[in-house]
Order: structure tokens, then sequence, then C-alpha cells
């Protein structure tokens, strides 16, 4: 199977993390620098020190090399902005400097920048510019040496070699570099979006505890202050209260009666929010008691998910105060049915026969709207409105 090449293999540059050398550790760019630090100084000794070469050879040598030094600096800056042209020239013009380095004899220099400029060209240009720029710096160092064929030939090779493994290395230092920023990215955005969904459940908790703040006291409070309003008015119209004693104690006694239903359905809200609640059978026996209703409970009896049972408890609550408020005297019955994947209860009145009871401007507003919203949230339904017999509430929640 014939190897096949990815594409732009030859045009494409070494990543931007490589060629900036992110990801090498401090120490490492530090002894990098050091190490040019003590090549340049040691190409201007050999070049003052050379007894080769005499006049004004010296200081133009001199001045040479510090140029090559400040052409290098220049084309590791327009590598790392991918500026190709640019790049390729100053490479040209430092092959040029070592070939006018040879013919002055100033062999140190000029075999240095063939190799520097073989190895850099080969680690931070694409490979179609790299590899002429690399030939022509070991063509240039094997024809102008004097080292033997066998020598030149395995110090080209291994120029070349070196300069593709430090274009590999830096690749994958770039490519293990850019896996951690994204990776670091990744988990700065799940802990931002933990963070929005710790925030939005916050949120629907502080809901769901202010539905159980209505639920538990609006209708409570509410009655209390319309008994409490009528005994102040008997009060206040009979002063002696001796024709109205018995009426005053009921209002009275009526507003106790809610402030005791309050206080104990706000012990309940609580015991709900820490998992603490009665059986919802046990709950729906005690309320049909007190409010003279039947009770019929259908299916497999099971345990239920909080949720669930505390919607089942309060939109019984609020059926059967809506019972007192518009239809007193009414029948009531209450049906609690256990299916498979969820639990009903309907609630059904038989319509009452008188005027609708003091209650029944006494509410808050929200009432069936609120047990709806509820049941809504908890993936359920809520149904309401008259039937053949009477009025009907009819709630769905899955369990």
């Amino acid at each position: 199977m014939p190897l096949s090449l990815p594409s732009r293999f030859w045009t494409r540059w070494p990543l931007r993390e490589a060629l900036a050398q992110e990801g090498v550790s401090p120490v490492r760019k530090r002894l990098a620098r050091l190490v040019r630090a003590l090549v340049l100084g040691a190409l201007l000794w050999a070049t003052a020190a050379d007894s080769d070469v005499r006049g004004w050879v010296v200081p133009l040598g001199v001045a040479g090399v510090l140029a090559a030094g400040v052409a290098f600096w220049a084309l590791f800056r327009t590598s790392l902005r991918r500026l190709l042209w640019p790049s390729v020239a100053l490479l040209l013009l430092l092959e040029a400097g070592a070939f006018g380095f040879h013919e002055a004899g100033l062999t140190v220099p000029s075999v240095v920048l063939w190799c520097a400029c073989a190895v850099t060209a080969l680690e931070r240009l694409p490979l179609a510019a790299a590899v002429p720029c690399t030939a022509a710096a070991l063509v240039g160092y094997a024809l102008l040496t004097n080292d033997g064929l066998w020598a030149t030939a395995l110090t080209t090779a291994g120029l070349a070699l070196a300069g593709y493994t430090l274009r590999l290395d830096a690749e994958a230092r770039g490519n293990a570099h850019r896996l951690l920023a994204q990776e670091r990215a990744a988990r700065a955005a799940e802990a931002e979006a933990r963070a929005a969904e710790a925030e939005s459940a916050a949120l629907a908790e502080r809901g769901r505890i202010a539905r159980e703040i209505h639920d538990v006291l609006a209708h409570s409070l509410s009655a209390q202050l319309v008994h409490l309003e009528a005994a102040r008015l008997l009060i206040q119209r009979s002063p002696d209260l001796e024709g109205s004693r018995a009426e005053v104690l009921e209002r009275v006694t009526a507003a106790r009666k809610m402030a005791r239903e309050g206080l104990d359905g706000t012990r309940e809200a609580l015991s709900a929010l820490r998992g603490e609640m009665p059986p919802v059978e046990e709950f729906l026996r005690e309320l049909a008691a007190s409010e003279g209703a039947r009770l019929d409970v259908a299916g497999e009896r099971r345990t239920l998910p909080p949720e669930a049972g505390l919607a089942v408890r309060r939109v019984a609550q609020e059926a059967l105060t809506n019972v007192r408020k518009h239809a007193p005297g009414a029948r009531v019955e209450l049906r609690l049915e256990y299916a498979a994947d969820q639990i009903g209860l309907r609630v059904r009145d038989s319509g009452g026969q008188g005027a609708p009871g003091e209650l029944a401007d006494s509410g808050s507003g929200y009432g069936l709207r609120g047990m709806r919203e509820r049941a809504e949230l908890l993936g359920g339904t809520l149904e309401s409105g008259p039937d053949e017999e009477g009025f009907v509430v009819w709630l769905r929640v899955p369990a």
C-alpha cells in the first residue's frame, strides 16, 4: 500500500505554539538563551583571535558575526509571524554571509552559519521552502569544507536529521500545549455549565419553597383575616357583646382553627423539604375525615417520590378549600389512583346547594393555577372544570 502524505504536508507551517516555544519550561528557555549567547561569544572570540586573518578583515568579521546574530533574531520573528518570503530572504542572506566568511578565511563562523541555517530552516519553515534552503546550506558546507568525503556526508546527514527532529519535537510540544489549552477551556466551560446548572437548581428550589409558602399559608391566613375582620366588626357594632357573643366566639374559634391548620401545614412543608413526610394515604384519610369527604384508593400501593406526594397533598388541600369557599355543604369524593408510571388524584364535589361561603373572596388569586404549574413542573397535568355531577379536579403526575 503506497504511503500517502497528509494534504498541505509541504506547505503547512509548524504550529504557532511550536514556533513560540509555548509549553517549554522557563528553565529550558533560559538555558537556550544562554547557549545562544555562548555561541555568539565564541564566534566573536574565534573571529578576533583567528591567526589566519589580519587587518581590516578582523573588525569586518566581528561586525559580520553581530549582523548574523541580528539576522537570526529577525528570522525567528518573521517565521513566528509566518511571513514566508521575508524568512526565506533572511535565510538566503545568512547563507550568503556564510559564503562571505569562507571567502574571508573565517572558517569557524562560516561552518557554524551554514549548519545553523540548515537546522533552522527545517525547524521553522514549511517543508516546501525549508528543504531547498537546507539543501543550499548543506551543499555550501559540503563543497567548501575539507573534512573528507565520509565526514562531510555524515555531518550533512546528521544536520538534516537534527533539523527535522527538532521540528517534530517542537510540533509535539505545540500539540501538547494546544491540547492542554483546549482541555483547560473545556474544563472552564464545564465548570461554568455546572455553576449555571447549580444556579438554575437554586432558582428552582426557591420557586418550590415559594410555592410551598403560598400553598400552605395563603388560604389559611386569608381565611383567618375573614373571620377576624368579622369579629372586629361585631365588636365595633356591639360594644356590650351580649347579643353577639356566640357569633364572635364562633369567628375567633374558626380563626384559631385556621391558624392551627396553617401551622400544621407549615410544619408539614418543612418535613417535606427534609424528606420526612408521612404516607400520602394517611394524610388523605385524615384530611377527608376532617372535611367529611369520602376517600377511595385504587391500584397497588407504593411509596411515592417526595415531589409527587407533595403535589397530591397540596392539590387535595386546595380542592377542598375551594369546595368550602364556593360550594359549602357539597358532598366530596376523593379517589387516589396508583398507575404503572403515575399517580392520580381526583376530587369531585356534588355542587353546593347554598350561596358561596364567606371564604369565596378570600383567596390569594393563585389557587388551582398554582397547582397546575406545580403539576407541569413535574411533567404532569391538572385538569379542572364542571361535570355532570358538580365540579371535578383531576391531577396526574409521574411517579
